[in-house]
């Protein structure tokens, strides 16, 4: 009868300490929830780099497919415009500043 309650005992204390483990050790439900939120960021992140992806997808294939993006490329960032047109500036008016004295 001692055997029986000291392998009762035994098992039971194996059997706590495994428990332990599985839920605070390494390994455990902590470590597989911080990964899960881990995972989840990277997927949020590679969803918006996918949709800058995209966007310079279509914007190079615009840019190789016609004149007009590289057009309108060469007159937003360049300034250019074609002969015989006019360039205005146009400037917005702000409340009038005095010059600064110099001394």
């Amino acid at each position: 009868m001692r055997r029986t309650g000291v392998l009762v005992l035994l098992l039971v204390a194996l059997l706590a300490a495994l428990q332990y483990r599985l839920w605070s050790g390494e390994g455990g439900r902590p470590s597989v929830d911080a990964l899960q939120q881990q995972v989840e960021a990277q997927r949020r992140e590679n969803a918006g780099l996918q949709q800058r992806n995209d966007a310079l997808a279509a914007e190079v294939e615009d840019l190789k497919s016609g004149e007009a993006a590289v057009e309108e490329r060469a007159r937003s960032e360049l300034g250019m415009i074609r002969p015989g047109e006019t360039f205005y500036r146009v400037i917005e008016s702000g409340a009038p500043q005095a010059p600064e004295p110099v001394e």
